[in-house]
């Protein structure tokens, strides 16, 4: 007879107390295992929330404009013409917006989102120097890669906290100029705090806007994301020659910036030279502005399948030394070709000073065509 509970039981048998002890053990291994089974599905919730919020980047970035415009013109012929009708008046008498310094607003640029974007590679800001907010700066930003990621993260948002990195410096970021004929996508490009491409826009950011404006240019552009592939370090350089003369008639200081990683998002079928794939390629970028790469990534559930998903590859843009530029009303060719030669021998120092801190070899040489 055995007392349990103050309850007298009849002797259990030796199979009977077995198995309540397997139980136990069972019971017991179960409890201690349930941290690292909540952990691993926290920690696949998070990164399909990261993969969520690179996507609606990418979405964002292809589909918006389009999308919504179709929408605007199907409302024409609806009882909803108003709407179509109400933004068009808008659109007409705030035409001029986006080509004086936009409408930022900060909230957008610290939605929590964009911290879910930074971390899904990650991405990552290193800073070198100083950056004077009684100056203006270029910022020539390497390599455009497929779809800028590093670019957008860190200069476009507070992800990584770019007025504490640069305080009183007020970034914008550079794109194609059709963007902001986009309804409701130019209000959202311009509340990150991106503007226009074009030399007007430019040139009242740096002249009509004060002190501690940096503009982030893309230099390399469309053409340069036709060499994005991993392992590749090849940048669009060597006859853009603009953004020089620009930096010296304004006087603002030229910085540049690569970012290592940018290239390795992405696998791209790379066309041969002088192929008629590749000569429509060039053909189709100079015409609409973009160029249709041929790239991969993986699926939005599984990392061994194709998809527009980016791979997880860390991605650190590094911010160097600005090259200061003198203020010259009419710059000469000479002068240009000076300065354009100074920022391509900062920018090939850059790369060989952190290219072994990021995972490159000594052998790995900077490639600028």
């Amino acid at each position: 007879m055995i007392m349990f509970n103050n309850v007298v039981m009849k002797k259990t048998p030796m199979a009977l107390i077995g198995v309540v002890q397997d139980t136990g053990f069972i019971f017991q291994s179960t409890l201690q295992s349930l941290p690292s089974v909540h952990w691993a599905w926290c920690s696949t919730l998070t990164k399909q929330v990261q993969i969520f919020s690179v996507m609606q980047y990418i979405v964002s970035f292809l589909m918006m404009g389009p999308i919504i415009s179709v929408v605007m013109l199907y409302l024409l012929w609806t009882d909803y013409w108003w709407v179509t009708a109400s933004y068009t008046t808008w659109l007409f008498y705030d035409r001029s917006t986006h080509k004086q310094a936009g409408r930022r607003f900060l909230w957008v640029r610290n939605w929590t989102v964009w911290t879910y974007y930074r971390d899904y590679f990650p991405i990552r800001l290193i800073k070198t120097h100083n950056l004077s907010p009684s100056r203006n700066y270029i910022l020539g930003y390497h390599p455009h890669g497929i779809f800028c990621f590093g670019a957008f993260c860190n200069f476009a948002t507070e992800a990584n906290g770019f007025s504490h990195t640069f305080p009183g410096i007020t970034p914008y970021v550079a794109t194609l100029a059709g963007n902001f004929c986009m309804p409701l996508a130019r209000e959202y490009l311009m509340s990150a705090g991106v503007c226009p491409v074009d030399r007007a826009t430019l040139e009242f950011i740096l002249s009509c806007n004060g002190m501690g404006n940096a503009v982030v240019i893309t230099v390399g552009g469309a053409a340069e994301s036709l060499e994005s592939t991993p392992g590749v370090h090849c940048i669009t350089l060597k006859n853009r020659k603009g953004f020089v003369k620009l930096a010296l008639q304004q006087g603002a200081d030229l910085v540049p910036v690569y970012s290592f990683g940018e290239n390795e998002v992405y696998k791209q079928l790379i066309l041969d030279e002088g192929s008629w794939c590749r000569l429509v390629q060039r053909r189709i970028q100079k015409i609409l502005g973009f160029a249709p790469c041929v790239f991969h990534g993986r699926s939005l559930f599984s990392s061994n399948t194709w998809g527009l998903v980016p791979f997880p590859k860390p991605i650190n843009s590094v911010v160097g030394k600005p090259i200061e530029m003198p203020k010259i009303s009419s710059p000469s060719q000479e002068e240009v070709d000076y300065y354009h030669t100074t920022y391509m021998c900062s920018l090939t120092q850059l790369f060989d000073k952190y290219k072994v801190h990021f995972g490159l070899s000594e052998e790995d040489v900077l490639v600028i065509r």
